[in-house]
């Protein structure tokens, strides 16, 4: 799994038009699943993305996280995440999930940051996408989980 995370003062996902999603401070995830991620990835994955201290504290440190700022996810599908620019000019898609897994495994990691108490809102997976976004800081980082990780 890769995964885009964005500290956000807002973010919102439109499809055709139509809102389907929008959170205000919080974070917005852009997943992507690949060929082999399993449940122990989302699981890691949705623990990090809960835990992560990168919200100020009062001295304008990062020392807090989600939980303790309650602020929201907006996650989004991103299957082009998975993609590979290494050989010519067309990106390659060998290393994403298929649809219908990818799917599957993207609502597990939903429901496993929701678990922890945290509002998700989401896009509609599959479908093309028009996401907005403040990013706060900025802030950005690129979370991964193998399973070839120990921690």
């Amino acid at each position: 799994m890769k995964i885009v995370l964005q500290r956000v003062k807002q973010a919102a996902v439109e499809v055709q038009g139509k809102i389907k999603g929008e959170i205000e401070r919080g974070i917005c995830l852009l997943v992507g699943i690949e060929k082999g991620d399993s449940e122990d990835d989302a699981q890691y994955l949705a623990k990090k993305v809960v835990e992560l201290r990168i919200f100020p504290d009062e001295e304008g440190k990062m020392n807090l996280s989600l939980t303790e700022t309650r602020g929201g996810v907006l996650a989004v599908s991103q299957f082009t995440l998975a993609g590979s620019t290494k050989k010519g000019r067309r990106p390659s898609f060998d290393k994403a999930e298929l649809p219908e897994r990818a799917e599957e495994l993207f609502r597990y990691f939903v429901d496993q940051i929701k678990q922890r108490g945290i509002k998700v809102e989401t896009g509609v997976f599959g479908s093309l996408m028009d996401v907005r976004m403040v990013n706060d800081g900025p802030v950005t980082f690129i979370l991964e989980k193998k399973r070839s990780y120990s921690d």
